[in-house]
């Protein structure tokens, strides 16, 4: 069964400090390839408390949309558990060049428990498992390497923009099916380089996604309660817009 599963909804540094939200990443299974997107602080927590809880080992492969540690903190761990340890090779590590070789956050003995690691790149497509994604640009105006994603199934496919600042023409890169959204801030704020809802106002009425999902959440977000804002919006453009929730399932099939 194609789903998501949410292991944490938070965004930026205080929410994720304190764990106001969780912050495990992404774990998205589409024609029974199971992928692990952004494994922050707690991730393998989160996996083996889901219910039903999810086994790294069924992973076939790891996204780091960029090396922040908010999105990499538990990368090693996370290897080290999709592997058994490094008992069984296998996986597949995608990640920008400088999560590698710049200051690295991917350990090299952990490297060598993978079938292969690949460097991220814009304008690029991958294969993994049954599935291929893409990422069709560079997040440039986030202060490290970073993109977003679009993972193309049989029956589905789904979007991901990562942490960036809006810019022009960005709607034009992501256009899935079900698209999943960062956005840091209720209200712009021009001092960090992070999407508000003025900005997914901007890319969902031009895309115009089955369903958007809201997550990665900072402070002034959560002040503004992200189901209400989600649901405001959604009823102001006419489409489905919620917001995501730690340990939130979305089940694709519900929405196709």
């Amino acid at each position: 069964m194609d789903k998501i599963k949410f292991l944490g909804t938070a965004g930026a540094r205080f929410v994720v400090i304190k764990q106001f939200r969780k912050s495990g990443g992404i774990w998205i299974t589409l024609d029974n390839t199971n992928l692990l997107i952004d494994p922050g602080p707690g991730s393998l927590i989160r996996c083996l408390s889901s219910k039903p809880k999810l086994n790294p080992k069924d992973l076939d492969g790891i996204i780091l949309s960029h090396k922040h540690i908010d999105h990499s903190n538990d990368i090693n761990i996370m290897i080290e558990a999709m592997t058994d340890g490094g008992y069984h090779k296998k996986g597949i590590v995608f990640a920008p060049k400088e999560a590698f070789s710049n200051d690295p956050v991917i350990l090299n003995y952990i490297k060598n428990y993978l079938d292969d690691t690949v460097i991220l790149n814009e304008k690029s497509s991958y294969k993994i498992g049954n599935i291929t994604f893409d990422s069709p640009i560079k997040n440039i105006h986030h202060g490290a390497e970073g993109y977003g994603f679009n993972f193309h199934g049989k029956n589905n496919t789904i979007s991901v923009i990562t942490d960036t600042k809006y810019f022009k023409g960005i709607e034009s890169h992501y256009k899935g099916d079900i698209l999943i959204i960062n956005v840091v801030f209720y209200k712009e704020n021009k001092k960090f380089q992070h999407l508000c809802i003025k900005d997914v106002d901007k890319i969902i009425s031009k895309n115009k996604p089955k369903l958007t999902i809201l997550t990665h959440f900072g402070m002034t977000m959560l002040k503004a309660k992200p189901w209400e804002v989600a649901e405001e919006l959604g009823n102001k453009l006419g489409l489905k817009v919620i917001a995501a929730n730690d340990g939130m399932e979305i089940k694709l099939d519900d929405f196709m």
